[in-house]
């Protein structure tokens, strides 16, 4: 019966109207009634707007940000794949909540786990799910606190990795844009952040489940990106909205709405003033070649160095488009080094200003050459 009851309600979310107007009231970003607020730029991480941006709140399901984040980076990194076979424990069972109903034996795949949680918040989703990659729950969460520290996330403390009500367990509008911002940089979420509507199988009796987006902007904002809405008596109505239009990539915060409507209604004002205002300039793309590092000592002497990630700055709209680059390469480096370590950067400057930097990587591993190959160029440079 609660899975019926799930499975109607999904639909009933799905086709419920908006009632939302995206208009910017006034043209005034500082209309904004949640609680505390910020408006981030995905590129260059400036902030646009911000409203008690700092103060420590409860999150809900804001949360799953980060969970996702470190699911990502598990599946980036090779540690864990899609297709990976999950058995559900007890305990990931026995979530309250938002759920997708997960029984205690049965056996996921990782896919529909993250499916679950981007798309349903499922509580239980995030409990196997931390379970799978940190071997438990408690060494998961110290792993949500290490990131947030490693993103200078000063006022986050995770207690949990789903963001049901517990004691200790706070973040800010600032920092959540901050591990949203993290979290979209991974090619790997956005089919799951932008998804609507769908379907998992559940449960030894294999029911469907249907599920539906508690991000409403998903299908009705321009351009949305994700990112994640949480609800509890105690954080009320919360949301990380992102979206995207040309190379403008935005992020709005909303923390402590007394209603659903005014959170979105308060992420919509601002992405409007965001996109009304500023746009983005892309200086280089993740992966273009930059530089050329030589390495006599390297079984291959010319090693190219590409972006980290993508690198654009945000500028007021008809603004001074003149950039200059400068790349600093460490000439010395100690060999072997492995594919995707920092040998450099580019800085980017606007006439003194620096305006965005990026690390400068190898594309494949680096091996010392052999004393024959060492020979042969002696020679060949004798010649």
């Amino acid at each position: 019966m609660k899975k019926l009851i799930s499975f109607i309600m999904a639909i009933v979310i799905a086709i419920m109207p908006m009632n939302l107007s995206f208009a910017n009231e006034g043209n005034d970003p500082l209309s904004v009634s949640s609680k505390s607020a910020i408006l981030m730029d995905v590129g260059s991480g400036q902030i646009l707007y911000e409203k008690n941006a700092h103060d420590k709140l409860p999150p809900a399901s804001v949360t799953k940000v980060m969970t996702m984040l470190l699911i990502c980076e598990a599946l980036d990194s090779g540690k864990i794949t899609l297709d990976d076979s999950v058995q559900i424990s007890e305990n990931a069972a026995s979530m309250g909540g938002s759920q997708i109903f997960l029984e205690a034996g049965e056996v996921q795949k990782v896919d529909t786990l993250l499916k679950g949680i981007a798309v349903a918040s499922a509580n239980d989703g995030c409990v196997a799910m931390a379970e799978y990659v940190a071997g438990s729950v408690e060494s998961f969460v110290d792993m949500m606190n290490a990131k947030a520290k490693e993103l200078n996330m000063k006022d986050t403390n995770f207690a949990n990795t789903n963001g049901l009500p517990v004691d200790n367990h706070y973040t800010s509008a600032h920092d959540i844009a901050l591990m949203s911002r993290e979290l979209l940089k991974h090619d790997v979420i956005s089919k799951y952040l932008t998804t609507w509507m769908d379907q998992v199988v559940v449960g030894k009796k294999q029911t469907t489940v249907g599920l539906a987006n508690t991000n409403k902007l998903i299908k009705h904002y321009q351009g949305a990106t994700g990112v994640k809405t949480g609800f509890t008596q105690q954080a009320k109505y919360c949301l990380s909205a992102s979206a995207k239009r040309g190379d403008t990539h935005l992020i709005a915060v909303t923390l402590g709405a007394e209603t659903s409507p005014e959170r979105f209604k308060d992420a919509t004002s601002l992405l409007n003033f965001g996109f009304a205002n500023y746009e983005s300039v892309k200086l280089c793309s993740k992966n273009d070649n930059i530089a050329t590092l030589t390495l006599d000592k390297a079984d291959e002497q010319k090693i190219n160095l590409v972006a980290k990630e993508d690198l654009s700055v945000l500028i007021k709209k008809g603004g001074n488009k003149d950039f200059t680059r400068k790349v600093k390469v460490n000439e010395n480096p100690i060999i072997p080094i492995k594919k995707g370590t920092s040998l450099g950067y580019v800085e980017i400057y606007q006439g003194k200003t620096l305006v965005g930097k990026v690390d400068l990587v190898n594309t494949k591993d680096i091996q010392k050459a052999s004393y024959l190959k060492m020979l042969q160029r002696v020679i060949d440079e004798m010649l």
